[in-house]
């Protein structure tokens, strides 16, 4: 199973290690990144694997959302099956 990570906020130093860290913790395996600054504002999209994840999905959306909120940045997870269903024309 695979997850779209989101990250969007002032760019700071750190963001990118910041949220690896925390996939880091649970197992969670980062297979696609990309991100851009845009003036002073960060944007990130991650694609990552979560099969051998060592928390439940919830668990770890709610890890990365709190890191968003400890850091004023919009930080979501969504599993890919719903990311590509809102996606789809």
């Amino acid at each position: 199973m695979r997850c779209v990570i989101t990250v969007i906020g002032k760019d700071m130093v750190g963001i990118l290690a910041d949220v690896s860290n925390i996939c880091k913790e649970y197992n969670v395996n980062i297979v696609d990144v990309t991100q851009s600054i845009l003036q002073d504002m960060f944007c990130m999209i991650m694609m990552a694997d979560v099969t051998n994840s060592t928390v439940d999905f919830s668990t770890l959306s709610d890890k990365l959302s709190d890191y968003g909120k400890e850091n004023a940045l919009s930080v979501h997870a969504m599993h890919e099956d719903i990311f590509n269903s809102m996606h789809r024309i």
